[in-house]
């Protein structure tokens, strides 16, 4: 199981202060110093079963700057949000925890990170 985390971010403390409570075996992904590659973008959100525009964070600075609430959200300008994502990290929502099933998680809740941890032991 790997978090990608800001440690900046609350929502990721909590996740990882869940985790280590549960007693949970887990790699810290620091996103935003480890950038992700577009590669792994993809396999993120194939995992997660959503689209780039589904974990961008549209009020960044950068999606500002982007003009990201005026691109396309379809098939044609997945690519381009996908781009966007590896040369912007902080646009990427957080955390998100990869589950040893081949799933993974937008954890922003103790809910979504308890499910993590389910899809982790194969429950």
């Amino acid at each position: 199981m790997e978090i990608w985390i800001n440690s900046a971010c609350s929502k990721c403390r909590t996740a990882v202060r869940l985790l280590d409570g549960e007693g949970a075996s887990y790699t810290v992904r620091r996103y935003l110093e480890d950038v992700p590659s577009a590669a792994e973008i993809r396999d993120v959100l194939t995992r997660l079963g959503l689209e780039p525009w589904d974990i961008t964070r549209t009020q960044e600075a950068a999606a500002k700057e982007l003009g990201l609430r005026e691109w396309p959200r379809d098939a044609a300008a997945r690519e381009r949000w996908i781009e966007a994502l590896a040369g912007h990290p902080r646009l990427i929502q957080r955390p998100i925890i990869t589950a040893d099933d081949g799933s993974a998680v937008v954890a922003r809740t103790d809910e979504a990170v308890m499910d993590a941890l389910r899809r982790g032991d194969g429950a």
